[in-house]
């Protein structure tokens, strides 16, 4: 619950619905047994990536991305962020869109604190 976005009832959710983390090889694994990584299209060696799959826990993918919103809308009402990854995402890219690559990344963030049994730091203002 440590992690910005994430509440009590995403954590329980996760820890209900989701199988357990070790069963993941990377972050990434997680991520796409959510549906929150980009479909890819590959021909000739060459990737190209696509729209979010959507083919995976649904109801875990909808609560990350209603925190993530949840994020996005805070850092845009203040007119500043900590994260400066945010800041810049939000520069170039649609509201949505960044809340699905920060559902994405905050996916990936929790299974690495589940599987290294850790606590959320925030990143240090530099």
């Amino acid at each position: 619950m440590t992690i910005p976005g994430i509440g009590p009832i995403t954590a329980l959710a996760i820890q209900a619905f989701a199988p357990p983390m070790e069963t993941f090889r990377r972050g990434r694994h997680f991520s796409a047994w959510l549906g929150l990584v980009p479909r890819q299209h590959t021909t000739g060696g060459k990737p190209r990536l696509g729209r979010i799959s959507k083919m995976g826990q649904r109801d875990l993918r909808r609560l990350l991305i209603i925190g993530a919103m949840a994020v996005v809308q805070q850092a845009i009402r203040r007119g500043e962020t900590s994260d400066p990854w945010l800041a810049g995402m939000l520069a170039r890219k649609p509201r949505m869109l960044v809340a699905v690559a920060l559902a994405n990344r905050t996916a990936r963030i929790a299974w690495a604190l589940a599987t290294k049994k850790e606590s959320y730091r925030a990143r240090a203002a530099a």
